[in-house]
């Protein structure tokens, strides 16, 4: 299999961290279920951001909620939850991803798969942690 861009991998994630919010199952059958239609690729790294973002869940989950100032978490839609989980975690954990890049992927992500109104959500509350933790950066 060639080698996945950064973008991909993260698309895939997305769609199974999506997913993931949609359904109980444990994620392995979720990913033997993307293998099978074949529209996701499970490798490596795809493991890896999906993984560590679930491991994660808890703690991205608070942190949205301190920054979605205007909805708590239960009224969130999943598809901004899944955006926001990854963004937060490669900002986080995954130092090869500078905070501009993971915030603009994520609104990508969201331009792609979301509508309009969440784009802004999106990008206002990562907006909001990045100015709140600017300081650290560098």
């Amino acid at each position: 299999m060639s080698s996945m861009t950064r973008r991909e991998v993260r698309d895939c994630a997305f769609k199974l961290i999506f997913e993931k919010l949609l359904r109980d199952d444990p994620i392995e059958e979720l990913y033997a279920i993307a293998d099978e239609v074949d529209e996701i690729t499970v490798n490596d790294q795809v493991r890896e951001l999906v993984e560590g973002t679930l491991d994660k869940t808890e703690e991205l989950d608070r942190i949205i909620s301190e920054y979605s100032s205007k909805r708590e978490l239960s009224r969130i839609a999943k598809i901004n939850i899944a955006v926001l989980r990854i963004a937060l975690y490669e900002i986080l954990y995954d130092e090869k991803t500078p905070m501009n890049a993971a915030i603009n992927e994520a609104v990508q992500l969201s331009q792609t798969y979301a509508q309009q109104e969440d784009v802004s959500f999106v990008n206002g509350v990562l907006g909001a942690y990045a100015r709140a933790h600017s300081s650290e950066e560098g």
